[in-house]
């Protein structure tokens, strides 16, 4: 599955979120670490849904395009 992740820059970091898996969250010093931690980070919360038994989110969100 793909999900659709939302990076936004900070004044002296980078935040990054999920918008279909609620609280699926990173946060680094560059573009390139948050990337890194957030897929990380979407590996564990599939991974902790599917151990409880529960339903893993189909992707709903889609990547915007530059206008």
């Amino acid at each position: 599955m793909k999900y659709a992740v939302v990076i936004e820059k900070g004044p002296t970091s980078y935040g990054a979120h999920v918008p279909d898996l609620p609280g699926c969250v990173a946060a680094a010093e560059t573009k390139e670490e948050v990337c890194t931690l957030i897929r990380e980070a979407i590996h564990l919360y599939v991974e902790a849904l599917e151990e409880d038994g529960l339903p893993v989110p189909e992707p709903q969100s889609y990547e915007l395009i530059d206008v």
